[in-house]
């Protein structure tokens, strides 16, 4: 039985041999255990895979990030798929953010249970490859491994980052994400890039300007009263 949430709401469906996870609300550090463990009950029971419905999510930060490229890892390991039908402009940035959206793309506009642009895409792929000589397989695995590393890695700093903006503003831990994606979509600068800045002003040298005083209007602006 999966723990109840007040800030997360899951509901699953049968849909063929997949099963369609509709979730709302918040997925951070306080849910990600609610939201792993539906993932997991619905996988399992599951012959083919999960599709998501995420466009009710107001909030998700790299915690939300990690438990999909867990059960993600469980699910191929099983020999199922993830996907994503739909998602939220919170989940679209994070995704964008991370370079990971590539990861759950198979599930969209599904035909039959499969997505035909997805299938068109990888025979292209695979026609490609072959002409030059690289094992499909071994290029789709180095592709992934490196999507997953660089998004698995960048969550502790980003993580820090988030908690020097909470114990140096007094901000909300969504307001500190907020700050962080603010910034760095205004300044053009990576978020892990960003956090590390961030992060190493603490003890070391100061952020560049630019950086300063974007981090200050953005703390500006959502402080403003509504």
């Amino acid at each position: 039985m999966v723990a109840p949430s007040a800030f997360l709401e899951i509901v699953t469906h049968p849909a063929g041999n997949r099963t369609v996870v509709t979730v709302s609300g918040e997925i951070d550090i306080d849910t990600e255990q609610t939201m792993q463990q539906a993932l997991r009950l619905a996988l399992a029971r599951s012959p083919a895979g999960v599709d998501l419905d995420l466009t009710g999510v107001g909030f998700c930060d790299c915690s939300g990030l990690n438990v999909l490229l867990r059960v993600r890892r469980l699910a191929l390991e099983d020999g199922k798929t993830i996907g994503v039908r739909a998602l939220s402009p919170w989940v679209e940035r994070l995704f964008a953010l991370t370079d990971t959206s590539s990861l759950f793309t198979h599930a969209r506009a599904p035909v039959n249970g499969f997505a035909h642009e997805w299938h068109e895409h990888l025979a292209a792929t695979h026609d490609l490859m072959e002409e030059n000589g690289v094992s499909d397989e071994a290029e789709e695995l180095r592709v992934e491994v490196v999507q997953l590393k660089r998004a698995m890695l960048t969550r502790p700093v980003i993580d820090l980052a988030r908690g020097v903006l909470m114990a140096s503003f007094g901000l909300s831990p969504e307001d500190a994400w907020s700050v962080l994606v603010d910034v760095s979509q205004h300044t053009n600068t990576k978020l892990h890039q960003l956090a590390e800045d961030l992060v190493d002003s603490v003890n070391g040298p100061p952020l560049p300007d630019h950086l300063h005083q974007r981090i200050t209007t953005a703390i500006t602006e959502i402080s403003r009263p509504a």
